[in-house]
């Protein structure tokens, strides 16, 4: 096991991220979670600045007519700063975590996969929340949805949450429209959902289905993940390339469809945010090497600016 030292990487502000290699190479996914949120909350409660950090917090600020006895005094002697503790009655959001398990997640230029990526994402957004007090729940599909755990905060539910993570990934092709249909009619409470996938499907099948979400007055936001080179369609030389969902296999010359392919590419993210925009649907795009502190941070700005739950 490398040292802390070892697993830190410091960005360009001078702040430290845990290294994404080192922390993918662990298999453990607990562990993954588990140091990933306990250095970005360490980062929040060192954070001159006010804001998100603080909401989002497990703690909330000391205000003179709070009960001196919810002081959390062990927090003080770290931070210099007064926090009361949070308690479970204060708490009424609700959040589902949704996973994409279809073939396409399985793709992978790197050391690891898509999917790898992506349940380490939905592992440390179920940490975070229910540390903050949430309820949590979590979703897995394909072409239908094929788990489904109720939001709860209680003991055991972030187990239960690893537990249906630790399913291997083998759907088929993507198919979003009927899964969504099928979360709008499960979810009966005002929730947040948060879809992890990497949204590789025509933008107009998902406009009703997103729709009906925004309809039954839940806040949605996309989480959009991508291989580098699905990002950056680059080769040398011409080379063997397989759809991962239907298995057509095909020469290609990079150098030759470059061009098409980027313009193709940025064509369908256009479509995307035309189409969510109207929805007040916020989606972000993160690569497989971007570290997990990154998508946390941007999932709370997001849940700030559209006044989460």
């Amino acid at each position: 096991m490398s040292s802390d030292k070892e697993t830190l990487s410091r960005t360009d502000d001078g702040s430290e991220w845990i290294d994404l290699k080192t922390l993918m190479a662990v298999r453990n996914l607990q562990w993954r979670a588990q140091k990933v949120v306990d250095g970005f909350q360490t980062g929040l409660h060192r954070s001159p600045k006010h804001g998100f950090s603080v909401e989002f917090s497990e703690y909330r600020p000391y205000s003179i007519g709070d009960d001196p006895k919810t002081i959390d005094w062990k927090l003080y002697a770290r931070s210099d700063r007064y926090y009361r503790k949070r308690f479970e009655d204060e708490t009424n959001r609700r959040c589902y975590l949704v996973i994409d398990q279809s073939k396409s997640m399985q793709y992978g230029s790197i050391d690891y996969t898509k999917y790898e990526y992506a349940r380490t994402l939905i592992a440390t957004l179920a940490l975070f929340l229910l540390r903050q007090r949430d309820a949590v729940g979590a979703v897995a599909f394909d072409q239908q949805v094929t788990d489904w755990l109720t939001a709860r905060f209680r003991t055991g539910q972030f187990q239960r949450i690893l537990s249906m993570l630790s399913k291997p990934c083998g759907g088929l092709s993507t198919n979003l429209t009927a899964p969504l249909a099928q979360i709008s009619d499960l979810v009966k409470h005002r929730s947040l959902v948060v879809i992890v996938s990497d949204f590789l499907v025509d933008p107009g099948a998902l406009k009703a289905p997103l729709a009906f979400l925004r309809a039954r007055k839940h806040e949605v936001v996309l989480l959009r993940v991508l291989d580098p080179l699905e990002i950056d369609f680059r080769h040398g030389k011409p080379v063997l390339v397989r759809d991962m969902e239907s298995g057509t296999e095909r020469f290609v010359d990079p150098v030759v469809l470059a061009e098409t392919y980027h313009r193709k590419f940025q064509s369908h993210r256009s479509e995307l945010s035309e189409l969510l925009a109207p929805l007040g649907i916020p989606m972000v795009d993160f690569r497989t090497t971007d570290p997990m502190e990154l998508v946390l941070s941007s999932f709370l700005s997001m849940r700030e600016g559209a006044g989460a739950l």
